[in-house]
């Protein structure tokens, strides 16, 4: 994800930079406006000038990793529409001596990270999971405002999931496979079955920015979408029923299809496990992007191995990277991704007009997008 992202901030020299300056005022820029209307994205209730901690950078550190042909100074310059006359410093991998003075860290969230900035009073990170922060017991000693890209990648997220079930529904792992064999053979192998995704239940749990993309697209599928969400039972029209996360169980038994696309946190953890895949309705498949850590592999594997779910689609797992010798990657009935389903040229030019305009938002002191929760852990 890193590295998709940062290409598209290095872009071309002569890059257009949206922002609009007024005198000492940047206006936002029109693409973070149609951003913000598209996606629903959540505003703060207060300023962040209200804070009693807040107040204009002195320095911004932005994580950027080294890039071939990608020049650090032509990174940093698409920020310094809004950034102005603010010190801005990159960083990269595991050296935080550039965020030790810094007010502002564009990076991903870490207790190391922490430690280390000492001035810090906001931090965004660039990606959507902040479970390293949010599951440290240390955290609670920091004071700083935490945001994140919780929604941008949810409609890249979306259609990976669709691509993954889709291949399921087909077969067409196999037919690939076929192809580099040069092989044409329209038989599937046991427990492998054509059909049709139109009139089957899916369930998608957690439905939140992701979640939300992934039903509205299952709908469009003819496909009858049901869900569970832990900020109450309301949802889209797409969605037939909205359940809280303690109806997981009898919603599983009902569906043809389960999305894992919840956030890690306490409650999540280990999740989808023996006691879930014992719910589920027998023949499903079992769809997971949100966290590898959600799921118990050894009990996940021992259901796609007796038959209780038909097939699976993986984008994580726990651990990552995937043992070579663990019997997923064998089970013809499954299909793995590596942790790839948030990465297009789309999508990373979304997160990168989030960064520009959350930026522009603090130095005005202006109400900020996407701030999590670091109780919740999301």
């Amino acid at each position: 994800m890193r590295s998709s992202f940062l290409a598209v901030l290095a872009g071309a020299t002569g890059a257009l930079l949206l922002s609009i300056s007024v005198g000492a005022q940047v206006l936002p820029d029109p693409a973070a406006v149609a951003l913000i209307e598209r996606l629903d994205l959540p505003e703060a209730e207060r300023p962040v000038r209200e804070s009693p901690r807040w107040r204009k950078p002195r320095k911004i550190a932005l994580f950027l990793s080294p890039i071939p042909g990608a020049p650090t100074d032509v990174a940093l310059a698409r920020y310094r529409a809004v950034t102005d006359d603010i010190e801005l410093i990159a960083f990269s991998g595991n050296d935080f001596s550039a965020v030790r003075d810094a007010d502002v860290v564009i990076g991903f969230c870490s207790p190391e990270l922490l430690r280390a900035a000492r001035e810090l009073r906001w931090l965004h990170n660039i990606g959507v999971g902040v479970e390293r922060c949010a599951l440290a017991p240390e955290v609670a000693q920091y004071d700083f405002i935490l945001t994140n890209n919780q929604r941008i990648s949810g409609p890249t997220i979306a259609e990976h999931t669709i691509a993954l079930l889709s291949s399921l529904a087909t077969g067409m792992q196999h037919y690939v496979a076929n192809q580099t064999r040069a092989t044409w053979n329209s038989a599937l192998p046991v427990p492998l079955v054509r059909t049709d995704l139109e009139g089957k239940t899916m369930l998608v749990a957690g439905l939140g920015g992701i979640g939300t993309e992934i039903a509205r697209r299952a709908h469009g599928l003819g496909m009858k979408v049901i869900a569970t969400r832990s900020s109450g039972r309301t949802g889209p029209d797409y969605v037939d029923y909205v359940g809280l996360p303690d109806e997981l169980h009898a919603l599983a038994a009902r569906a043809d299809v389960i999305v894992n696309a919840l956030p890690l946190t306490r409650e999540t953890t280990a999740l989808f496990n023996q006691r879930f895949f014992r719910a589920v309705k027998r023949g499903a498949w079992f769809i997971s992007v949100g966290r590898g850590q959600s799921t118990v592999t050894a009990d996940l594997t021992a259901a796609l191995q007796d038959g209780t779910l038909a097939g699976a689609g993986l984008d994580v797992v726990d651990p990552e990277p995937l043992p070579a010798d663990h019997p997923l990657w064998r089970l013809p009935n499954v299909i793995i991704t590596p942790h790839i389903s948030a990465l297009s040229e789309v999508a990373s030019e979304r997160r990168d007009v989030l960064i520009r305009e959350n930026l522009r938002r603090y130095i005005a002191g202006e109400k900020l997008l996407n701030v999590v929760d670091l109780e919740a852990g999301y």
